[in-house]
């Protein structure tokens, strides 16, 4: 049997800037951390030569090709292995339309556990490639490519996205204080609205190619991920909440349905009560809220916003890793 936990990710800046119909043009850049929120995956050898895969749903198949979950069919086609296992998986919160990048967190996490069920060690670049190449390539999901990276390395990332296709995940250094106060000042509301990413991103994608006022207002957001990383790295965190707010009023203007009524209205309550940026986490519709804030100001805000749940975590250091194995 084996376990792989993989973490879940927080973006913070330049988003979007990971999808094709952008860094075909121009280099994207994204800055994300992952936090301490998994998805696990156990793996483990059938007594018979059938494939079960229990999610919320179980199916037990006699072939991959009769597997109904794309993500577990293509990564056994991926690693190789065809017959006599079992896949089951496990999130620490709600696993879609939540903005924390769980689908490519699943993926690398499989990917992972099954390699090592195989008993074979693969890179984080390897992992983050693969998971790529599933989701985008053979899967045609129009996503982005900073959730496979972010999810396979771990830690706080300036993630550049190159025309050539490959990509630079580079850890943003600071000084542990910083990281500390970084993470003390950010604060984390479940909306309790899901949403399909994927709509978003294909819209976010089409206006990409066709409309230039679009391809403009992404290369500003990718241009906040040079000034974050910059105050990041000489340990300035007085301008992080307004590089965050600013990089999600460009963001809304994108298309619709990144932002509404209801999201707005939240937002500028939390404005009003002490926060100095913020913005919805991952495409955009709903899931999580994510919140800049002096932790002295935290009862207030909480206070005006009662029907958000408030969701505690940490930085993760790490990305995918292998946490169980035993031999059967």
């Amino acid at each position: 049997m084996i376990i792989s936990r993989t973490p879940l990710r927080i973006s913070f800046v330049g988003g979007g800037s990971d999808i094709q119909s952008y860094y075909r043009l121009n280099t994207g850049a994204v800055i994300s951390t992952a936090i301490n929120k998994y998805i696990y995956i156990t793996v483990n050898k059938k007594f018979d030569n059938k494939i079960r895969a229990s999610y919320s749903k179980t199916e037990i198949v006699d072939s991959i090709d009769q597997v109904q979950h794309p993500l577990i069919r293509e990564c056994l086609k991926m690693t190789e292995i065809d017959s006599g296992i079992e896949v089951t998986s496990m999130s620490d919160i709600p696993s879609e339309g939540t903005g924390l990048g769980s689908s490519s967190s699943y993926t690398v996490g499989l990917l992972n556990a099954l390699y090592a069920y195989k008993g074979r060690h693969v890179s984080a670049e390897q992992l983050a490639q693969e998971a790529c190449k599933i989701e985008i390539d053979i899967l045609k999901s129009p996503i982005g490519k900073q959730d496979q990276y972010i999810a396979a390395y771990g830690g706080i990332q300036h993630i550049q996205f190159n025309p050539d296709e490959s990509v630079y995940a580079d850890p943003i250094i600071c000084s542990s204080e910083t990281k500390s106060k970084l993470e003390n000042n950010m604060l984390i509301l479940y909306t309790g609205l899901t949403r399909s990413a994927y709509t978003i991103l294909s819209k976010q994608g089409s206006s990409m190619k066709t409309n230039k006022k679009a391809l403009a207002t992404m290369t500003q957001m990718v241009e906040l991920t040079k000034k974050m990383r910059i105050d990041l790295n000489e340990n300035k965190l007085d301008k992080i909440g307004e590089v965050i707010e600013e990089n999600w009023l460009l963001k809304k203007t994108l298309t619709e349905n990144i932002s509404s009524q209801q999201i707005d209205l939240w937002y500028h309550t939390a404005k009003n009560h002490g926060a100095t940026g913020g913005k919805i986490l991952g495409a955009g519709g709903g899931g999580f809220l994510l919140l800049y804030a002096d932790p002295k100001d935290y009862a207030r805000i909480l206070e005006s916003l009662p029907e958000l749940v408030p969701m505690s975590f940490k930085f993760e250091p790490q990305g995918s890793k292998i946490i169980f194995v035993e031999k059967t």
